[in-house]
């Protein structure tokens, strides 16, 4: 690392390790039966993450979806944040720039947007023209953010740490395995290219779904160049009053947008926030964002529809060998019937065969009360320590949900679910796999700490 980096390694710690030790503090105090504002120590880390451009906050919010990860008050701030933090000058613009693509990167474009049009939580995009008369969107990451990720994941190694230690019931070493390489991965903006080429092959034969084109030659590993796409965000959608038909048809599109590619090629898009994607005017979908991509062996996929399966048909038995597939360590028949609930609650729309909402209750936290129950079971049964792949799809699930509520889509989410699935064999979902990542050149993950 240059000293550049290691000195914005120090700053990004200096300001994330008072949060952890505030953590570190609550916990020790719950373990000696004190019971200071736990609301007021969760206000407080979400407002020293919410000032920081992303990658603890995102980690972070990860783990707000699952069962005992973080104390409840915690993810339950977590889960708020947004990726806010105010973009960079035109000054730093230019700079960044200049790295990218050279001192003439100017001669590539006709046109470019000095102020951002959206700021995520690594980058920022600007809207340009490029010399050949191309709409395009620049996705330019943040300066430092390599030495900000890895502070930060040495921040939350330490936070998830200390919690095990006062409340071990969900062991997470996989967890924080999983999370440590998905950040990574998104800080390569090839990768991310690689994974817009492979989701227009995915989703070739989905009009109502759109995918931008990498423009190849203005791309690099910290600047990504795509086409522009029209749209409006859900919010201003939702504003304007959709009918029930429009509210279905966006939640038809993003049904399909994320799990055509699960079920049919083992690719999960781990991250379904609404500043992801787009509405367009006929009501159809553009995705717009490809970092948290994870691709999952075949063996997994068919153990995800063999939990489907076993918990529509009450077997016990086939459950616990489902769970055995998802990679699930150290579980026993009462953990896994615990676990049940969750999945029950997750795959609850997909076996129900009518027209219905996504959750048939009007409680907005039976998510959140039914997490607090699971993790209890959990912690009396012996504790367990979820796979890898648990990660994004328990986040993916309930990310999508949050979405169709705040919709008001009704839908047979159950036939939806059954046309994607037909006809589902192991072998051909490997090969389909294989052709497809070959195809679109997407580099192999990366698994390690």
């Amino acid at each position: 690392m240059d000293r550049t980096g290691f000195l914005g390694e120090l700053r990004r710690m200096a300001r994330t390790s008072g949060a952890v030790g505030g953590m570190a503090a609550r916990f020790a105090g719950s373990r000696l039966g004190l019971k200071p504002s736990a609301a007021g120590h969760a206000g407080d880390l979400t407002a020293a993450l919410g000032g920081l451009k992303g990658p603890l906050m995102k980690a972070a919010q990860l783990l707000s979806t699952i069962p005992g990860a973080l104390p409840d008050d915690y993810a339950r701030e977590l889960a708020q944040l947004q990726a806010n933090a105010p973009p960079m000058g035109w000054s730093f613009v230019r700079r960044r720039m200049m790295a990218e693509l050279g001192a003439g990167w100017e001669k590539n474009f006709r046109a470019f947007s000095r102020e951002a049009v959206a700021a995520a939580s690594l980058g920022q995009v600007h809207r340009a023209i490029t010399a050949d008369g191309r709409d395009v969107a620049c996705k330019l990451q943040y300066p430092d953010m390599n030495s900000a990720v890895e502070a930060d994941l040495r921040q939350f190694r330490v936070a998830i740490g200390l919690f095990q230690q006062f409340a071990p019931a969900v062991r997470q070493e996989d967890v924080v395995a999983e999370l440590t390489s998905r950040l990574r991965e998104e800080l390569d903006y090839e990768r991310e290219a690689s994974h817009l080429r492979l989701y227009t092959l995915m989703l070739k034969d989905d009009e109502e779904i759109s995918v931008p084109e990498p423009v190849e030659t203005l791309t690099t590993r910290r600047l990504l160049t795509m086409d522009w796409v029209s749209g409006r965000g859900l919010q201003a959608v939702l504003d304007a009053d959709p009918t029930q038909e429009e509210r279905n048809a966006i939640a038809r599109a993003l049904f399909r947008a994320w799990y055509v590619p699960v079920y049919r090629y083992g690719v999960i898009h781990g991250d379904p926030h609404m500043g992801n994607f787009t509405i367009r005017d006929d009501f159809g979908l553009n995705l717009l964002d490809f970092g948290a991509i994870r691709v999952f062996p075949a063996s997994f996929v068919k153990g995800i529809i063999e939990l489907f399966t076993a918990l529509t048909e009450r077997d016990e038995d086939r459950a616990f060998h489902a769970y055995a597939l998802w990679g699930f360590k150290g579980i026993n028949r009462e953990t896994a019937a615990i676990l049940n609930e969750w999945a029950a609650f997750l795959y609850g729309p997909l076996m129900d065969d009518r027209e219905r909402p996504i959750q048939n209750s009007d409680n907005p936290n039976e998510g959140r009360d039914l997490l607090s129950k699971v993790y209890e079971g959990i912690k009396r049964t012996g504790g367990v320590t979820p796979s890898r792949e648990f990660v994004l799809v328990d986040r993916s699930a309930i990310g999508l949900g949050s979405v169709f509520l705040r919709l008001g889509a009704r839908l047979n989410w159950h036939r939806m679910f059954q046309d994607i699935i037909a006809g589902f064999d192991e072998t051909a979902l490997a090969a389909r796999q294989a052709a497809a990542l070959a195809e679109a050149r997407v580099p192999p993950p990366l698994n390690g700490l």
